[in-house]
């Protein structure tokens, strides 16, 4: 017993300053998956899956794995199947666990096809917040009956600050997108009024009219509204690059 709780120390050890090492979503998974593997006994392998909030879509976000078999299970359980331990777990908001996955009737498809791989035993256990399921762990043997109650004690424990340190990565890899998303749009949004701009000087229409034609062209062209602005500004640039070359003598056939 002592030598168990020293391993859920170190594993717990190794959550400490996850988000704040500025590591990105899937490397978080990936240490929280290589941790959970030296916190809970019996454990060869581990998954983490993180979950959306948001109904009515897919639920998977992100996955990460210990090792190239956790890899194939999960390709099992969330793209071949949508049938698996992390998902009971997650669904049920309770551990689930199993000795012997090739009999298993709990998952009838992924249980005989996992254990065609030689993996035996599972314990899965949710990753919860007060208010919300961010997703599932999930530790894997090639033993039979290899997690009892003491390995799914202990598994709980490492949940809890597993889930919020998944929940954190979570957090600051969406505001990461959102910053890189305004960024996109205040780099494009110069471009865009300078075709409006364009646009209204050739056509004398007013603002609106001026957009609403530059959006019409990049629905006829099936191209992006930037790049059809950022087209126009380029033409407009060498025509006016162009004439002042003729005016200073210097273009062609000079």
């Amino acid at each position: 017993m002592r030598h168990r709780s020293a391993d859920l120390e170190a594993g717990l050890d190794s959550l400490a300053g996850l988000v704040a090492d500025s590591l990105d979503l899937r490397q978080v998974l990936t240490e929280v998956a290589t941790s959970a593997v030296r916190a809970i006994p019996g454990a060869e392998g581990a998954g983490v899956a993180v979950l959306k909030v948001e109904r009515g879509e897919d639920p998977l976000v992100e996955t990460a794995a210990s090792a190239p078999f956790i890899v194939e299970i999960d390709d099992i359980q969330y793209a071949l199947l949508r049938e698996g331990p992390s998902i009971t777990a997650a669904s049920s908001r309770r551990p689930v666990r199993s000795g012997s996955l090739g009999g298993d009737k709990a998952w009838p498809r992924f249980g005989p096809r996992v254990g065609r791989l030689g993996v035996h035993s599972v314990l899965a256990v949710p990753l919860l917040l007060p208010d919300h399921v961010v997703g599932a762990l999930s530790v894997y043997s090639f033993g039979k009956d290899v997690f009892d109650d003491d390995a799914a004690r202990l598994a709980e424990l490492f949940a809890k600050p597993a889930a919020v340190a998944v929940h954190n990565a979570r957090t600051l890899a969406e505001a990461l997108a959102v910053a890189d998303q305004l960024r996109a749009a205040l780099l494009t949004r110069p471009v865009i009024d300078q075709a409006i701009g364009i646009i209204r000087a050739r056509t004398g229409c007013g603002c609106d009219e001026a957009f609403t034609k530059l959006r019409v062209l990049s629905q006829t062209e099936q191209r992006k509204l930037v790049d059809v602005a950022g087209q126009i500004v380029d033409e407009a640039v060498r025509r006016v690059l162009a004439a002042r070359a003729q005016q200073a003598g210097v273009g062609p056939g000079v």
